[in-house]
C-alpha cells in the first residue's frame, strides 16, 4: 500500500493545531499506524494536546509487548486522555485544552479504527463509507432526527463537540472493525477538510486514477483552502499499489 500525509494551517488560523503522523513500519505490535488528532483551547492549548496526544500514543503502542489491535489502541487512547488531562490542570494557559483523535491499523484486508471527536475516517472505493461517527452536538440533533445531513453542514453550532480528549478525567473511544475490499482506499481528515468540501468531490479526487497518492492529497488541501480554509486542514490517504500510478 502507499500512503501519503499532510497537515496545513488553513487561510483563517494563526497557529496550526492539527497533529498527524502515519507510518508503514511497526510501532511495537501494530504493523502500521495512522493517526489525525485536531486540537482545541486557547492560544498554543489546541496544538500542545494535539502532539502530546500523538507523541503518548506512539510511547504506550511501543511498549507493548502483546495484544489485539483494538486492544493496544484502546489502552493507548486511555494513556493519551490521562496526560492530556493532566496537563490541561497543570497550568491556566491550558485550562479546557482537548482534542479528537482518530486512529487507524490495517493487517492484510482488516482496518482497525478507533475514534474521539469529529475528525473522521472514510473509506473510499465504488462508493465512499464514513466509519466513524462524530462526537458533536449537530451529529446527534441528526440521530434524533431534529435536523437533517445538508441543514447540519452549516449549523450555528456545528463545531460543539461531545466527547474530546483529555476534556474528562476517562474518555469513551468508538472502536470499529472493517474488512477492505480490492482497490478501496481509506482516507482520515480532520473537519478543517469535511466542512470545506463536499463528500462528492472528496470520492471524486481520490478516485482519480491519474493522479498518485501525493497528488491526491495536495489537490484536497488546495481546495479546501480553495473554498475558505476556515480551520486547520489534515488529510491521511492510504491506496492499494495496483490504486497507484507506476511512474518510470
Amino acid at each position: 500500500m502507499r500512503a501519503y500525509g499532510l497537515t496545513d494551517i488553513g487561510r483563517n488560523r494563526a497557529v496550526n493545531q492539527d497533529y498527524i503522523y502515519y507510518t508503514q513500519n511497526p510501532v511495537g505490535q501494530l504493523p502500521n499506524l495512522f493517526i489525525v488528532a485536531d486540537g482545541m483551547g486557547g492560544h498554543k492549548a489546541g496544538e500542545q494536546a494535539s502532539s502530546c496526544a500523538v507523541e503518548v500514543f506512539l510511547q504506550t503502542a511501543k511498549l507493548k509487548k502483546s495484544g489485539s489491535p483494538i486492544s493496544i489502541i484502546g489502552e493507548a487512547i486511555r494513556e493519551v486522555n490521562h496526560e492530556v488531562y493532566v496537563r490541561s490542570k497543570s497550568s491556566p494557559d491550558f485550562e479546557g485544552m482537548g482534542t479528537t483523535l482518530v486512529v487507524a491499523v490495517i493487517i492484510g484486508t482488516a482496518l482497525y479504527v478507533a475514534n474521539v471527536g469529529d475528525s473522521r475516517l472514510y473509506v473510499i472505493g465504488d462508493t465512499m463509507r464514513q466509519i466513524t461517527r462524530d462526537h458533536s452536538l449537530v451529529e446527534e440533533m441528526v440521530s434524533m432526527g431534529e435536523i437533517d445531513k445538508i441543514e447540519a453542514r452549516n449549523h450555528a453550532k456545528k463545531n460543539i463537540i461531545t466527547r474530546a480528549i483529555g476534556v474528562n478525567s476517562k474518555v469513551m473511544a468508538d472502536f470499529f472493525e472493517v474488512e477492505l475490499a480490492e482497490k478501496e482506499a481509506v482516507l482520515l481528515c480532520s473537519d478543517g477538510l469535511t466542512n470545506m468540501i463536499e463528500e462528492a468531490d472528496i470520492f471524486h479526487i481520490v478516485n482519480h486514477k491519474q493522479k498518485t497518492t501525493k497528488e491526491k492529497v495536495l489537490h484536497l488541501i488546495e481546495l479546501a483552502n480553495k473554498n475558505g480554509g476556515r480551520d486547520n486542514i489534515s488529510v491521511i490517504l492510504i491506496e492499494p499499489d495496483e490504486f497507484e500510478v507506476q511512474v518510470c
